[in-house]
């Protein structure tokens, strides 16, 4: 990571919010499946900066009153985004319009903001307003937003119009089920080399993650010659990974690149990525028989460099783990 601005110490320490869960302190930011996220310097600064000061709550509680004791997390997300729309000379992100509505820049409010009895998804829909909580979830669901803000529109999108069809109601349908899977846990693996993708997908762990282990990016250390990478969406999965489980497993699609994407600055790749990913996730949620079951799973902690322990093959001996299954539709 950069070094951090004087801007983002300072934002960091006028802050003064009420007191983070103490889970905030265990994110280890520099953990191989965050280096992808857009404003991790500032967050992770941020953050860390915010979960010292709740050491010293007493003292803040007597310099604040509840009136001015607004979400923090919705506050550093929002500086965040301003940080980045600055940084890429671009407009901030929007909203993908449904029938009868338009684009609504991307802002971070206080889940108090919702009103009561509208849907979560609907109300990003109409106001492109993300109600966040001061939670590791709602952290993690929004720094998902400002590094896949293209594709995560497109997820409200369809939410949106699987909303305008059936309402609200305890059963979601495939559409929405397969929104949800991929939102809470999804995970994209990126490749120039077409038989990993097709191995990953058809569960042979050993020609996808074992035997082409020196064709995988390291996070720490980008490799131009690469040609294999995982970025997780998932933001469910990156708070699941803060306490990091053999078992966990995300359900992730198949991008196919050339190896040029490999040679990219990661801020490229990632803006690159968002594209594709929300083209693929418009043509899949759009047609009549997507079920989560065309995600294919992913051991995450089998990817190369996300786990030291998985750099000795016998890691992936684990039948419990590593399945073998279905075969399932290749990625594109």
């Amino acid at each position: 990571m950069t070094t951090s601005t004087s801007t983002n110490h300072n934002f960091a320490s006028a802050l003064t919010e009420r007191q983070l869960e103490a889970s905030f302190a265990n994110i280890d930011w520099h953990a191989p499946w965050l280096y992808h996220l857009s404003q991790l310097d500032y967050l992770s600064e941020t953050i860390s900066s915010l979960s010292r000061s709740s050491d010293n709550q007493a003292h803040l509680d007597r310099r604040i009153d509840d009136n001015q004791q607004t979400a923090s997390i919705a506050k550093v997300l929002n500086q965040a985004l301003t940080q980045q729309g600055a940084a890429d000379t671009q407009s901030l992100p929007r909203t993908k319009p449904s029938a009868d509505n338009h684009p609504h820049t991307l802002q971070f409010v206080p889940q108090d903001a919702l009103p009561e009895g509208q849907g979560y998804e609907q109300f990003i829909g109409t106001t492109g307003k993300i109600p966040t909580r001061d939670n590791l979830h709602d952290l993690f669901n929004g720094s998902i937003w400002l590094t896949f803000p293209k594709t995560k529109a497109v997820l409200n999108y369809y939410h949106m119009l699987e909303i305008a069809k059936q309402g609200i109601s305890e059963r979601r349908g495939r559409v929405r089920d397969t929104i949800t899977v991929f939102d809470e846990n999804g995970a994209v693996l990126v490749t120039a080399d077409p038989n990993i993708g097709e191995a990953l997908i058809g569960f042979d762990w050993q020609s996808s993650l074992v035997r082409p282990r020196d064709k995988w990016d390291d996070p720490t250390q980008p490799d131009d010659s690469a040609q294999a990478a995982v970025y997780i969406f998932g933001h469910a999965l990156l708070e699941q990974l803060l306490h990091p489980r053999k078992p966990l497993c995300a359900h992730s699609i198949v991008i196919h690149v050339t190896q040029n994407f490999f040679t990219l600055p990661l801020a490229e790749r990632i803006r690159f990525l968002d594209d594709k990913v929300a083209e693929y996730m418009d043509t899949l949620l759009s047609k009549d028989d997507v079920t989560p079951r065309q995600l294919a799973p992913l051991p995450i902690l089998g990817v190369p460099y996300f786990w030291s322990d998985n750099s000795e093959v016998s890691f992936y001996e684990d039948a419990f783990v590593f399945r073998s299954g279905r075969h399932r539709p290749k990625g594109r």
